[in-house]
């Protein structure tokens, strides 16, 4: 244990099975979930020696994790925190508000959130950030065509979280 580490500085992780392979989980010491990333994600977590590994405080994720990868439930209701610039704490808070089975646009956050069309590039930047992957639907936004654009976790998962959500576009530039 790093002496210099504070009680509020302590991580907790654990990691928990699902259809996208096994995803990693971190909270705070108050149990708000502050990432979850899946293998192989651009951007994403890896285990540090420092963290503390306890399922303790994920129990309600991972049930609603499970309930949601079966179809049972719509809307994730866990307490989450996260660390970005203003801009990308916008960006989170609009991706918050796409509903399940529903997609929207890099363009639409931007609307929601009062920037310009000149921002879309930095919209799908903060959206390429987000660190809660399937807990904040970054999977939702789509390309104003209704192409599948870019995913942290990859393409292939982004199709299958659509699917799950029969919230894929139609169209014929569609990934399969």
């Amino acid at each position: 244990m790093n002496p210099h580490l504070t009680s509020s500085d302590i991580t907790y992780w654990t990691r928990t099975d699902s259809p996208l392979g096994p995803l990693l989980l971190t909270a705070d010491p108050s149990g708000a979930l502050t990432s979850l990333s899946v293998p192989g994600q651009k951007g994403g977590r890896e285990v540090a020696d420092t963290w503390r590994h306890d399922p303790g405080p994920f129990r309600a994720a991972v049930e609603q994790l499970a309930a949601y990868f079966a179809g049972e439930l719509k809307e994730f209701r866990l307490p989450l925190r996260t660390h970005g610039t203003a801009f990308r704490e916008r960006v989170w808070a609009a991706l918050d508000t796409v509903p399940y089975g529903a997609t929207t646009t890099y363009g639409e956050i931007a609307a929601r959130i009062g920037a310009s069309r000149a921002a879309v590039r930095a919209v799908g930047g903060a959206i390429g950030a987000n660190p809660l992957l399937v807990l904040r639907p970054c999977h939702r936004v789509i390309g104003a065509d209704g192409t599948l654009t870019g995913y942290a976790g990859g393409l292939e998962r982004k199709v299958r979280l659509l699917a799950l959500e029969e919230a894929l576009p139609a169209g014929p530039s569609r990934p399969l």
